[in-house]
């Protein structure tokens, strides 16, 4: 899947790929643009990061649906230990998706996957466009 990128995605470094499991993989490559104190990511990078893993995750499941636009309601991150100076990944999963609203959970990890760096909640309001009803 090619995604054309917002430019804080491209300032960030993004890059997507497949883990074994087919699933969506965000890759945030150390590097100046990252950086918040000496060797350690910036928490609004890691922020980033995983909105757009979660964002990344929900577009793909809502693929195939017209008319369909997230609204972010709230994202609550939790940074569980500083970033260093190594490629960042995110994956995100969807907890809930109806009509209306979508819950979606989103982790960062450098090294080990089970040892994340960071969490993120997402809350979203899916708009969906009323269909023409016109009569004549």
């Amino acid at each position: 899947m090619t995604l054309a990128l917002p430019p804080y995605a491209e300032l960030l470094g993004l890059s997507t790929r497949r883990d074994d499991d087919g699933g969506l993989l965000w890759v945030m490559p150390f590097r100046d643009q990252v950086i918040g104190r000496p060797g350690f990511l910036h928490g609004g990078a890691i922020a980033g990061l995983l909105e757009f893993a979660a964002l990344g995750t929900l577009y793909e499941a809502l693929a195939g649906q017209t008319g369909v636009r997230p609204k972010p309601i709230n994202v609550s991150v939790d940074f569980m230990r500083g970033g260093t100076d190594t490629e960042t990944y995110a994956a995100a999963v969807i907890t809930r998706l109806g009509k209306r609203v979508a819950n979606v959970e989103a982790h960062a990890w450098q090294q080990d996957r089970g040892r994340p760096i960071a969490a993120a909640r997402m809350n979203l309001l899916l708009s969906r466009a009323e269909p023409n009803t016109r009569q004549d």
